[in-house]
């Protein structure tokens, strides 16, 4: 008798313990965005980089791929919003394509510092897209610290332009630049 009377004491204690999470109420309302002028992209747009003709046009906002940092710095500044704003617009249109965040740094520091530092770069424009509506799975962030120089000078002009962290993008075919 002593036998059947733990076993089942214990289911019983087990089901008595089961519970089922609360049902959700609504949650937080979300922002509307029917109103946004950036189209999907459909094959007949397609530039011969595999690229749709919006993102490599010159004239269009999509087309500029960098965001410049102060020294030492990782938030993303004023006069970048719009052109990150921009491009999660896109990303949001168009949920097959894909991005790659490349964090940059000068010359100056230790190259551990500057892989830290460009990774934080990297990280804020992936945490402003993603917080724009883009989805997590089409936004990934690399550093490359001090390896991958646009310009090669010592001086505070082409510093400046060594601090950035640079947009890549992968269409849904896997055409692209990365």
């Amino acid at each position: 008798m002593k036998k059947l009377f733990i076993p089942a004491l214990l289911a019983a204690l087990i089901a008595g313990c089961s519970s089922t999470p609360p049902a959700e109420t609504g949650g937080a309302p979300v922002e509307s965005r029917s109103g946004t002028d950036v189209a999907k992209v459909t094959a007949g747009n397609v530039d011969g980089s595999g690229l749709p003709a919006v993102l490599t046009d010159p004239k269009s906002i999509l087309s500029k791929r960098s965001i410049y940092f102060d020294l030492d710095k990782y938030d993303v500044k004023d006069e970048y919003k719009d052109l990150v704003a921009a491009h999660a617009k896109f990303l949001t249109a168009n949920r097959g394509f894909k991005v790659l965040l490349q964090g940059n740094t000068d010359e100056r520091g230790s190259r551990e510092y500057n892989l830290s530092l460009g990774q934080k770069r990297a990280d804020a424009v992936k945490k402003s897209l993603i917080l724009l509506g883009a989805k997590e799975e089409q936004v990934e962030s690399v550093s490359l610290g001090k390896e991958k120089p646009s310009c090669t000078e010592s001086s505070e002009d082409c510093w400046a332009k060594n601090r950035r962290a640079d947009i890549l993008y992968k269409g849904p075919t896997g055409a692209g630049e990365f």
